[in-house]
């Protein structure tokens, strides 16, 4: 194009988050900048999404010092992704702060804030905030129904999920989907209701998906019920044959349970079918920019420092008695060989290369595409004792804030 206008770069930048190239956005919209093109405030909006999605605070933070250099006004739009996208960073007091500037807010804004709260942990504020959004009239959407469903099951109020659940159907009229029975199943399960759970998939209106399944599998390996694990075990295949959580799953339980020879069993047939775990990647966003990080991997510039500094953490965490679970290595080596392949996953590279390059204060921010392993967590946990680190790790399931060797979420 020989003139490229505000309209244009926008749409290129939304173009890259609607494809799911959050980075490739980023990077437009330092391009646009180059190119003296001034942004509006659907830019912002974009640009938000994209830091939201990487975890990218910093970014974040910086975007809302170029909108008020450039005078873009925050309307509720923009006021709407930043809710978000602080929320998805893991700093829900800054998304509470925007929400309480806002002039205007609608019901988008309403359900961020609500969702917000409650993926950190905040369940009863997420349900006070609920009940703040009725009295002001504003009325609730499916989505704003997940937030609070979700605010339930982080807060373990089962009997007030169960309420809500009905209160959807019955008072608002809205019919639940997929995802709604998702967090029914999630609540029940991780307060051990494992049959009940079970009896609320066999009584939907429509055939559970893997995801659903899943989190039904992943209850029962919290709670150890190896029957129904079995069984959910089962479906799942028969949808997914060739899904890897499942035998991470089945295994992690028959260890438990001391039943090796269905471990070798299982393992064996993870090789004879050739099946590959996805493998961990951990995003991290340090002076600006997002460093990815993939288990095992050398190629970041600073690998032999962060390896380092790996091995010398390690050594700290066995002098105050770690010893590494290798239930969920998906591996068929020696143990010893096992405990190194643990040792070098995604999120503890992370935090290698955050302590070498941050301030001592600095919260360590972390963006996992997987579920974070009991392993990591477990470490991560003494690492935030050990070397006085906040450390945030937003995986594929949920936020675990880390503080002073301890967890907020209370079922791993």
């Amino acid at each position: 194009m020989p003139e490229r206008d505000t309209i244009s770069w926008t749409a290129m930048i939304d173009g890259y988050v609607q494809a799911a190239q959050f980075k490739e956005a980023l990077e437009m919209f330092r391009e646009m900048q180059y190119s003296n093109v001034r942004a509006d405030e659907f830019t912002m909006v974009s640009v938000i999404t994209a830091c939201a999605q990487l975890g990218a605070l910093e970014m974040g933070e910086w975007v809302r010092v170029y909108m008020r250099r450039q005078g873009i006004e925050m309307d509720v739009f923009v006021g709407n992704a930043l809710i978000d996208m602080y929320s998805k960073c893991g700093s829900v007091e800054r998304a509470l702060e925007v929400f309480k500037e806002m002039h205007s807010r609608d019901k988008f804004t309403w359900t961020a804030i609500i969702l917000g709260l409650a993926v950190n942990g905040h369940g009863e504020e997420a349900i006070d905030m609920f009940h703040r959004m009725i009295r002001v009239s504003e009325a609730p959407d499916e989505v704003t129904f997940i937030g609070v469903l979700t605010a339930c099951t982080h807060a373990g109020l089962v009997d007030k999920g169960r309420e809500f659940f009905l209160s959807m159907i019955h008072s608002y009229k809205i019919a639940p989907n997929l995802v709604h029975y998702g967090c029914i199943i999630d609540l029940l399960g991780r307060a051990g209701k494992i049959t009940e759970a079970l009896e609320t998939i066999d009584q939907m209106p429509m055939t559970p998906n893997a995801t659903i399944l899943g989190t039904l599998l992943a209850a029962c390996r919290v709670h150890g019920n190896l029957d129904v694990g079995e069984l959910v075990a089962q479906h799942l295949l028969e949808l997914d044959p060739d899904n890897s959580m499942v035998y991470v799953l089945l295994s992690n339980m028959y260890a438990k349970s001391n039943r090796w020879e269905d471990v070798r069993r299982l393992r064996q047939s993870i090789m004879e079918k050739g099946i590959k775990k996805e493998p961990g990647c951990s995003l991290i966003e340090m002076n600006g920019m997002i460093h990815e990080f993939v288990a095992g991997d050398r190629s970041h510039p600073m690998s032999n420092e962060i390896y380092s500094k790996l091995g010398n953490i390690i050594t700290d965490l066995k002098n105050v008695g770690y010893f590494p679970d290798v239930t969920e290595a998906f591996v068929e080596v020696a143990e010893e060989e096992k405990q190194k392949v643990i040792y070098w996953h995604s999120e503890k590279l992370a935090i290698a290369f955050a302590l070498l390059s941050s301030e001592p204060n600095t919260v360590i921010r972390i963006v996992k595409n997987l579920r974070m392993c009991l392993d990591c967590h477990n470490a991560i946990k003494l690492i935030s004792g050990l070397y006085g680190r906040e450390v945030v790790v937003r995986d594929r399931t949920r936020f675990h804030h880390f503080r002073h060797g301890f967890c907020s979420c209370k079922d791993y």
